[in-house]
């Protein structure tokens, strides 16, 4: 096996297969990072066997075909401290050895033998949903947020898609809740015969963040029984789903609550981070005072102080004291596309609606803390 590719096309597909790889690994080939050399292209592929990753490279010079696996951390490292736009030139020297050579340098890498390597049936036979690239990548976002990292209720580790309606349109729901806080944020797309609901797992979701971030290609997704692919352009990355029932989320969705606070994203947002500054534990909750035309902020904590701050601010209301996580706030506070911040309350102790008005396909529900 021998080739020939330019420094910063194998370096772009590198950079994505290390979000995958687990570098502790108690199966030594689950670190390494797939190379196949057929067709006129080179194949990459990795996996944690719950995510796979695949990218083609069609740039590439040929000299003789052949497969190996190598370590993707020690190859990417390598590649990564190469002068830019260097040609870089594999040689497979035996089963065990791979010769890397670029400018003067000269790099040999062990290797393992493609057999151990786990080899999938790629089979979706589901309709490939067409999904666009930038709508998606923000409805990731806005919903990651919310995701939980309690492993005692797994079927919360992830973001549960789903299919709804709403007024002769349809749409592709992602829904995340922690229990403490909750994310929605839907994307119209064509009508799809049959669609299963899915839980997509979190390591997924941030692969997937990270790959839609960095192109502009294409998007397709494709649902098998129990796994996911998506497609860019020449890369793929299939997924398991979480197997579990997500909770029915819509009973926690506040619909009564009648009083109405307008505050301006930004101040709000930079107001909550300069109160926390004296707390060291940021899980010490803020209370807000709410007026008719502001809201007094202030933390106060028992180890090192206290904070306050007043900003402006419509309510629909009297008066209303209540207190927050001020991370959850802030996680939500920078997803609103709005330059104004509409928060439902309907008393100090139920849950809160946090719409955007610049995106009528988003919302976010906020548990208020007993401080």
């Amino acid at each position: 096996m021998q080739f020939v590719v330019k420094r910063d096309i194998l370096l772009k597909s590198l950079n994505f297969v290390q979000g995958v790889v687990e570098k502790k690994n108690t199966l030594p080939i689950l670190s390494n990072v797939l190379l196949q050399l057929k067709d006129k292209k080179l194949s990459i592929v990795a996996t944690d066997l719950d995510i796979i990753f695949y990218d083609e490279i069609k740039d590439v010079k040929i000299i003789n075909e052949g497969s190996t696996t190598t370590s993707a951390t020690i190859l990417y490292d390598i590649l990564r401290k190469i002068s830019s736009n260097s040609e870089l030139n594999f040689d497979l020297k035996s089963e065990n050895k791979l010769s890397l050579k670029s400018e003067n340098a000269d790099f040999n890498l062990l290797c393992l033998p493609t057999d151990n390597f786990p080899s999938f049936a790629d089979e979706f036979e589901g309709e490939e949903i067409n999904l666009n690239n930038n709508r998606f990548l923000k409805l990731l976002n806005k919903t990651k947020i919310s995701i939980s990292s309690d492993d005692t209720r797994h079927y919360l580790n992830g973001i549960f898609f789903h299919l709804s309606e709403s007024h002769g349109r349809n749409f592709l729901t992602g829904v995340a809740t922690d229990s403490h806080r909750l994310s929605s944020s839907s994307l119209e797309i064509e009508k799809v015969k049959d669609f299963t609901s899915i839980i997509l797992p979190r390591k997924t979701v941030f692969q997937l963040c990270s790959l839609l971030a960095d192109t502009s290609q294409n998007l397709t997704m494709q649902i098998s029984e129990n796994k996911i692919k998506f497609t860019l352009g020449d890369m793929k990355l299939i997924s398991k789903v979480i197997d579990g029932k997500f909770p029915d989320y819509k009973k926690v969705v506040p619909t009564s609550n009648d009083k109405t606070l307008v505050v301006s994203s930004k101040d709000f947002i930079n107001s909550i981070e300069r109160v926390t500054s004296v707390s060291l534990d940021r899980k010490e909750g803020v209370k807000l005072a709410i007026n008719k035309d502001n809201i007094q902020l202030s933390v106060n904590s028992a180890n090192s102080g206290e904070g306050n701050e007043k900003i402006h601010a419509k309510f629909s209301s009297e008066s209303l004291n209540i207190s927050f996580n001020s991370k959850y706030l802030i996680d939500i506070v920078s997803e609103i596309e709005d330059k104004n911040l509409k928060l439902n309350f309907k008393d100090s102790v139920s849950p809160v609606l946090i719409e955007d008005v610049s995106d009528k396909n988003s919302y976010y529900v906020i548990m208020p803390m007993k401080i």
